[in-house]
């Protein structure tokens, strides 16, 4: 018979949950209390919680907030990080926090309606953040549009320029 704190947790699981498109789960065994609270102060600065749930009550709450694929990832000790910006600021953010505690190990994650292994997750947290993406794709754009103004203002330049030498050329002999 579940306890009103156990339906309590399972509702805050779903809502945390279904707020969330992007989960990773990790092993969190050999931190101790005041390491767990300096993980998550660094995560919470930005926009990441991170939460150490009870695997049944967790597969309850996945299974109620339609994401299955997350409770196979729920095995042993478990820990889930949620939100962030985007993908990779989730990835670069958890394995920032968790880099100084070597014995906690990334299980896996969900992103999106894709399960992504540990290793996926370590190649995610490599790439560019989104914001850098689009400013690159921005400069893709703009470079060749500078190039072509460049190219329509040339011929201009070069006729001032030889309107110019020819008004020396000629101020020169006359006098």
């Amino acid at each position: 018979m579940p306890t009103e704190a156990k339906r309590a947790a399972v509702a805050d699981l779903v809502e945390a949950f279904s707020g969330s498109d992007r989960a990773i789960v990790s092993d969190y065994r050999g931190l101790t209390v005041s390491d767990l609270g300096a993980v998550r102060r660094s995560l919470r600065e930005k926009g990441i919680t991170y939460r150490i749930v009870k695997n049944r009550l967790a597969r309850i709450a996945a299974d109620q907030a339609g994401r299955p694929d997350l409770s196979t990832l729920l095995e042993g000790p478990s820990a889930v990080a949620l939100g962030g910006d985007d993908e990779v600021a989730l990835a670069k953010g958890l394995l920032d926090a968790l880099r100084p505690f070597r014995s906690v190990v990334i299980r896996g994650a969900v992103m999106g309606g894709s399960r992504i292994d540990s290793a996926g997750i370590t190649r995610l947290a490599t790439l560019p953040s989104r914001d850098e993406l689009l400013a690159g794709i921005a400069g893709g754009f703009a470079a060749p549009l500078a190039t072509t103004a460049a190219l329509f203002d040339a011929p201009l330049r070069e006729m001032a320029g030889l309107f110019q030498a020819l008004a020396d050329q000629r101020t020169g002999a006359a006098a």
